[in-house]
């Protein structure tokens, strides 16, 4: 009788009383964007349309839930084909040598009221830097019309400074302030209710 007991105490203990459940990007509801000042004339927009990631939602404690994404950088498209191959040289992304950035949360603060800022360390080029996502929880609720499907929906905002990751091209002349933009949902498999 002792037996059972111990291993149920010993399996609670090593067990988090909630654990985070994991959800994967559903990349055709998912949007990475930036902006950037183009001489002082207007910005530029364009966005990434190849990444992958993976959250990790703890909806009783939201400062334990994390996130790690991976962006490929070829992907860049700022609907310009010869821009978007300048991007991809040596004098921007350099994707030969770093063919993705990558975000890993480090920190999740609750602000109230689904507001979020998630602090992370963003790698580019080689370089690491912390960076602040100033995020909004949207709703997590099952999809409408998949009954299989729980989605999480995400909005999150950041500027970086891209000269900190080594990225000096055109310097100030092209704006080293770049405005990040992510509406994001998450999507994961459940038992059929």
């Amino acid at each position: 009788m002792k037996k059972p007991l111990l291993a149920l105490a010993l399996a609670t203990f090593a067990s988090p009383a909630f654990a985070a459940d994991a959800f994967k990007f559903d990349a055709s509801h998912t949007y990475i964007g930036f902006a950037i000042d183009h001489l002082g004339f207007a910005k530029t927009l364009g966005e990434f349309l190849r990444f992958d990631g993976t959250l990790k939602l703890d909806r009783e404690d939201l400062t334990r839930s994390s996130i790690e994404v991976t962006i490929d950088t070829a992907s860049i498209d700022t609907d310009q084909p010869d821009f978007d191959e300048h991007l991809r040289s040596a004098d921007f992304f350099h994707v030969a040598e770093h063919p993705a950035m990558t975000f890993r949360s480090t920190a999740v603060e609750d602000l109230g009221e689904g507001r979020l800022k998630v602090t992370g360390d963003l790698s580019l080029l080689g370089t690491t830097r912390p960076v602040v996502l100033d995020t909004r929880l949207n709703r997590v609720a099952m999809h409408p019309f998949r009954p299989s499907i729980e989605v999480a929906g995400f909005s999150a905002t950041t500027t970086i400074d891209r000269t900190a990751f080594g990225m000096g091209k055109y310097a100030p002349a092209v704006g080293t302030q770049v405005e990040i933009r992510i509406e994001a949902e998450f999507n994961r498999e459940v038992a059929a209710r």
